[in-house]
C-alpha cells in the first residue's frame, strides 16, 4: 500500500526501484546520488541528502514528480508512519519549550500574524508538518514529528515563517451492496400492440413474427448519508452483478459511484417474437406484447473507508458508513392476449 518507486533519470525513465519501508543508505541499493524522478503512493516521504536519514531534507506526498530538486542528490529515504489526521502542533518562542506558544492545526503563514521568525523550539501532538524558513512554503525546511519533539532548533532558530500538516495518502473505499435487504417494486410498460380479426364463422390460425429493438435507460445512484466522511468528488466501484435465482435482476458487474453525481447507462436490445393464436370465431384479438418490466432496486450499502496504512502492507483502520443503492431498469419481456366479441 505505501510505497516509493524512485527513477535514474527525470519523466521517469531509466533505472528504477521499489521501496516500502525506509532505506538508510541507497549505496547498499546501488543507487546513491542517482535518483531523479520519483512516484509515491500512499503516505508520504522525506529524503534526505545524507545517509541515515541526516541532511537536506525533502517531502514528497503522494504523486508523481517527474523531476525532483536538487537532482541526483537523495542518499537515504524514510517513510512518515505517523497518523496524519487531525494534526496538532505548539511552536514556542524560546528553546526548551519556554515563552508564548501557538497551538496550530491547519497549514498557516506566520508572515501574516505575530509569530514570524520567532519559534526557537516546538512539540508535535498529532500529525507530521514541514516548518519553512520562508512564506509560502519557501526556503530550507524541517520536519517535524510526533514521535519526536525539538527542544532547540540551533541554525533553524527564529526562522519559521510557514507551517503545514502532511497529507495522508487516499483513502480506499470499498463497498458492500447488502442483497438480503433488498427491496423492489416492477411496473410494465407497453411498447408495441397488435390486433388480429375474425369476422368469419370458423376458427382461424392468427401467426406473425415480429422484430423488434428498444433501447432502454439504465439509472444507478447511491446516496450518501449526511455524515459520510467520504468527499465530493471520491469515486468506487461497487459489485451490483449478483444475480439470484429467485431474482430476476440483471446489473452490470460493477458500477462507478462518484460522490455527487449519478450514473445512467442506455443498453440496446433486440428479440423476435412469436405469435400463434388459434381466433374464435367473429372474435377480435388483441396482442399486448412486448411488455417490458420496469424493475426498480432500492437496497442499502455498506461504504467502507481504508485510510492507507500506517505501516507498510498493514490497513490500519476502517470506518464503516451506511449508504444505500439505487437501480431502475428493465429486464424481462412478456405478452398478453385479449379476445373481444364483434
Amino acid at each position: 500500500m505505501n510505497k516509493i518507486i524512485v527513477y535514474e533519470h527525470i519523466n521517469f525513465e531509466g533505472l528504477s526501484k521499489e521501496f516500502t519501508s525506509n532505506v538508510s543508505n541507497l549505496v547498499e541499493h546501488f543507487f546513491n546520488d542517482t535518483i531523479s524522478s520519483l512516484k509515491v503512493i500512499g503516505n508520504p516521504w522525506v529524503a534526505y541528502t545524507d545517509i541515515n536519514f541526516s541532511g537536506s531534507q525533502a517531502v514528497y506526498e503522494e504523486g508523481e514528480y517527474n523531476r525532483v530538486n536538487p537532482n541526483d542528490s537523495i542518499s537515504s529515504l524514510e517513510m512518515i508512519t505517523d497518523d496524519l489526521t487531525n494534526p496538532q502542533i505548539t511552536l514556542y518562542e524560546h528553546s526548551a519549550y519556554r515563552g508564548s506558544s501557538i497551538v496550530l492545526t491547519c497549514e498557516t503563514n506566520l508572515a501574516y500574524g505575530s509569530f514570524n521568525d520567532t519559534a526557537s523550539s516546538h512539540k508535535v501532538q498529532r500529525g507530521a508538518w514541514v516548518l519553512y524558513e520562508h512564506s509560502n512554503r519557501g526556503g530550507a525546511m524541517m520536519v517535524a514529528r510526533a514521535s519526536c519533539d525539538v527542544p532547540k532548533y540551533g541554525w533553524f532558530n527564529d526562522k519559521v515563517s510557514h507551517v503545514r500538516p502532511l497529507n495522508p495518502g487516499r483513502s480506499i473505499i470499498t463497498a458492500e451492496v447488502l442483497w438480503g435487504q433488498k427491496e423492489e417494486h416492477v411496473s410494465s410498460v407497453v411498447i408495441d400492440i397488435l390486433d388480429g380479426r375474425n369476422d368469419t364463422d370458423h376458427e382461424q390460425n392468427f401467426s406473425t413474427e415480429l422484430d423488434q429493438e428498444y433501447e432502454q435507460a439504465v439509472t444507478d445512484t447511491f446516496s450518501f448519508r449526511n455524515e459520510s466522511s467520504i468527499s465530493v468528488g471520491a469515486n468506487f466501484e461497487v459489485n451490483v452483478g449478483l444475480v439470484k435465482a429467485e431474482s430476476s435482476l440483471t446489473l452490470s458487474n460493477t458500477f462507478t459511484v462518484e460522490k455527487g453525481s449519478s450514473n445512467t447507462r442506455t443498453e440496446k436490445k433486440a428479440v423476435r417474437v412469436s405469435l400463434p393464436a388459434k381466433i374464435p370465431p367473429h372474435t377480435k384479438l388483441t396482442c399486448i406484447s412486448f411488455l417490458l418490466d420496469q424493475m426498480y432496486t432500492k437496497l442499502p450499502s455498506h461504504s467502507i473507508l481504508y485510510n492507507i496504512p500506517l505501516q507498510s502492507g498493514v490497513l490500519e483502520r476502517k470506518k464503516e458508513q451506511i449508504h444505500e443503492y439505487r437501480s431502475n431498469s428493465g429486464n424481462s419481456i412478456n405478452a398478453e392476449f385479449k379476445e373481444q366479441k364483434i
